[in-house]
């Protein structure tokens, strides 16, 4: 389930009015919403290693590891795979949407036995690296153990691959209420009849986080607006969760 940019204007929107910080327009709400997205997107990244490396020191195992889990599944779902070809230039053109690269494999081969086999290719990002191991007689690359300078696009050594498999991390996207469809449209949020005031969820684009970032891209769209909401989620939150637990126990 995907996070509703419907929910979280109209919490924002709420919260706002409610302690008179402010008034959220529909327009502005939509130019900040996929800015929000991409930050708590790339802000996952370095709290999954926070995650793990807290496991692993046993600062709070249970929950750390919890946590970690959870990241890491929500990541999950943003990997994509593409076979990439190299361009006249002699590198391989980045995916349009990728965001942060896993890994590279160099393209499939069938052997004379007809085993299927696959190269991992090393990742590298410094280029006086790279020029220092293609001088050196003793770790030069090949076929066998290739390696990558991943700049603006992709090189590969030796030249004589000619194709790869990239598996990364997409860009977020949007998701179209109505059918599920992901967009490469930023989330936003439709109305009915264009400008009624009256929220038309079934028209609006999604955020491609799952759902349980909906307090935080509140958050982090009021902190975009210079609003700090998040003492304002924890209160609601807290009483939300006594409401249904004084609703369970009304039934026990």
């Amino acid at each position: 389930m995907k996070a509703r940019v419907s929910t979280v204007f109209q919490t924002l929107k709420d919260l706002l009015n409610k302690d008179q910080k402010g008034f959220v327009t529909p327009a502005i709400f939509n130019s900040l919403a996929g800015v929000a997205q991409l930050n708590l997107y790339n802000r996952l990244f370095d709290d999954i290693k926070d995650a793990h490396r807290n496991a692993r020191a046993n600062f709070n195992p249970g929950r750390d590891k919890s946590l970690f889990k959870r990241m890491r599944e929500d990541l999950s779902h943003f990997v994509k795979r593409q076979s990439l070809v190299v361009n006249v230039d002699g590198v391989f053109d980045k995916p349009a949407d990728l965001s942060r690269i896993i890994s590279i494999r160099t393209g499939e081969e069938v052997g004379t036995d007809g085993e299927v086999t696959s190269i991992q290719v090393e990742l590298l990002y410094d280029e006086e690296k790279i020029d220092r191991i293609l001088r050196s007689n003793l770790s030069s690359p090949s076929e066998s153990f290739p390696i990558s300078l991943i700049s603006r696009d992709i090189e590969v050594f030796p030249s004589s691959i000619s194709d790869i498999e990239v598996s990364y991390y997409k860009v977020p996207q949007s998701v179209y209420a109505k059918d599920g469809s992901l967009t490469p449209n930023s989330p936003s949020v439709s109305f009915l009849g264009g400008s009624t005031g009256i929220v038309d969820p079934e028209n609006s684009y999604n955020f491609e986080l799952p759902r349980h970032y909906e307090s935080e891209l509140v958050i982090e769209i009021g902190e975009m607006m210079g609003v700090n909401l998040r003492d304002q989620i924890v209160v609601n939150y807290a009483a939300t969760e006594q409401q249904s637990n004084n609703i369970q126990q009304s039934f026990s």
